[in-house]
C-alpha cells in the first residue's frame, strides 16, 4: 500500500507587496509542480490570483481588514494552522514569517518545520532575552534558510545556528518585460530623478533619504520618487511639508510594476537599517540602474560587491548619502562599469537553479 503524501502547508500570515511576496510568489509556483498536495496558510486571500490553480488555501472563514495589527494577523493564522496540523498530522511546514511562533506550534505537534529567515536579526533585535529567545528557539526548527552569504555567516557566528543559504530567485525576463510597460508620470518626466521601493517603516529609514535631499535642494536640480506605504507615511509627509519639499519629492502608494518608474529613473538609493537580501537592489540592478545603498545588515554590500558595483554609506548618514548623490552627478559617465560589473554578478540569482535548491532542501523531508 502506497503511503499518503504529505501536506506541504507554506505559512505567511499576512502577504503584502514587498521582496518577501514577490519570492513566495515564485518559490511556491514552481513547488505546486513539484509537489502535490500544497497549501498555504494566509489571511490575505486577495492575492489568490498570484497563486498556481493547484495550491489549496487555509484561510479564516472571516475576513479580515488589511490595516489589521499584523500581530492579530500572525495569531489568527497560527491558529488555523494549529487547527489543520492538528488533524493532519502528515505534513511538513514551510514558514516565511512569524517564524518563532511556527517552531512553536510545529515543535508542539511534531511537525517538521523548515523556516525562511527574511531579514537580519542584527537589526530588529536589540533586546538580550529576545536574543536569547531567539536562538534558543530557532535552532529547533529542522532546516532554517536565509538569502546571503552574509546573513548566513551572521546567524553561524553571532547565533550559533547551522543554516543553508539560497539566494532570492530572480525572474530578469520578466522584469525586463514589464518595465517596458509606459508610464504617464510627468514628475518623473524631467531632470535628475532618484527612486527608493519598500515600505515606509523604520526599517527602510526613508527619513535619512530626506534629509539628504533637503540638504541637495539648494545645490542641484532633484526629484525623489518614493514607492511604498506603511506605518511611517504621517512622519515623512511632515517631513515633506515643513522642509517645502513637496515639488521635489513624491510619495506614491505600492505599485504591482513599479518596474518603469525604476527604468525611468537615474539613480537608485536604498536606505534601509537592515535587510535579509534586498529584492529592489537586485531588480535596480537588472535594469543597469546606478545604486547608493546603506551597508547594513545584510544584503547590500554582497550585492553590489564590497562597492565595486556601487556606492555604499553608514546607516543613517544623510551627509555622506549627499555627497555620494554628487559624486554619483560628478562622475556618471565614468560609472557604467560598476553598473555593469553588479549586472554580471547577477547569475548568483538565477531563476531555475534557486527554485531547484528549495525544492531539493523540501525533498527529504516530504518523502520520509
Amino acid at each position: 500500500m502506497n503511503k499518503r503524501k504529505k501536506n506541504l502547508i507554506i505559512f505567511i500570515p499576512f502577504i503584502g507587496g514587498g521582496g518577501v511576496e514577490k519570492n513566495l510568489f515564485l518559490i511556491s509556483n514552481f513547488l505546486s509542480k513539484k509537489v502535490k498536495n500544497i497549501k498555504i496558510c494566509t489571511i490575505s486571500k486577495k492575492f489568490k490570483k498570484k497563486f498556481n490553480s493547484k495550491i489549496k488555501f487555509i484561510c479564516p472563514k472571516k475576513s479580515y481588514s488589511e490595516n489589521l495589527n499584523i500581530r492579530i494577523k500572525y495569531f489568527i493564522c497560527l491558529y488555523e494552522l494549529f487547527k489543520f496540523l492538528k488533524s493532519n498530522k502528515n505534513s511538513v511546514v514551510l514558514s516565511f514569517q512569524a517564524n518563532i511562533y511556527c517552531i512553536i506550534i510545529c515543535k508542539l505537534l511534531k511537525i517538521k518545520v523548515i523556516v525562511r529567515s527574511n531579514s537580519s536579526p542584527l537589526g530588529w533585535y536589540h533586546n538580550n532575552f529576545k536574543k536569547f529567545l531567539y536562538r534558543r528557539i530557532i535552532k529547533l526548527a529542522d532546516k532554517v534558510i536565509v538569502n546571503s552569504l552574509d546573513f548566513k555567516k551572521q546567524m553561524e557566528t553571532k547565533f550559533k545556528i547551522k543554516v543553508e543559504n539560497i539566494y532570492n530567485p530572480l525572474n530578469v525576463k520578466e522584469i525586463k518585460r514589464k518595465s517596458k510597460k509606459k508610464v504617464d508620470f510627468d514628475f518623473f518626466n524631467k531632470g535628475f530623478k532618484i527612486i527608493n521601493i519598500g515600505r515606509l517603516t523604520d526599517q527602510k529609514d526613508q527619513i535619512t533619504l530626506l534629509r539628504s535631499i533637503n540638504f541637495l535642494k539648494y545645490k542641484i536640480k532633484i526629484k525623489l520618487l518614493i514607492l511604498g506605504s506603511g506605518i511611517e507615511q504621517s512622519k515623512l509627509d511632515k517631513y515633506i511639508k515643513d522642509n517645502n519639499l513637496g515639488n521635489l519629492v513624491k510619495i506614491k502608494n505600492f505599485i504591482e510594476n513599479p518596474y518603469p518608474y525604476i527604468l525611468k529613473s537615474d539613480l537608485f538609493i536604498l536606505s534601509s537599517k537592515y535587510e535579509g537580501l534586498p529584492n529592489v537592489l537586485l531588480e535596480a540592478a537588472v535594469l543597469k540602474k546606478f545604486i547608493i545603498s546603506t551597508n547594513c545588515p545584510t544584503g547590500p554590500k554582497e550585492i553590489l560587491l564590497n562597492g565595486k558595483g556601487g556606492y555604499l554609506f553608514n546607516i543613517g548618514d544623510h551627509k555622506k548619502l549627499s555627497k555620494l548623490i554628487l559624486l554619483f552627478l560628478k562622475n556618471r559617465n565614468q560609472l557604467k562599469n560598476k553598473i555593469n560589473y553588479t549586472y554580471k554578478g547577477l547569475d548568483r540569482y538565477d531563476l531555475k537553479r534557486n527554485l531547484m535548491k528549495y525544492y531539493m532542501l523540501l525533498f527529504p523531508f516530504l518523502r520520509s
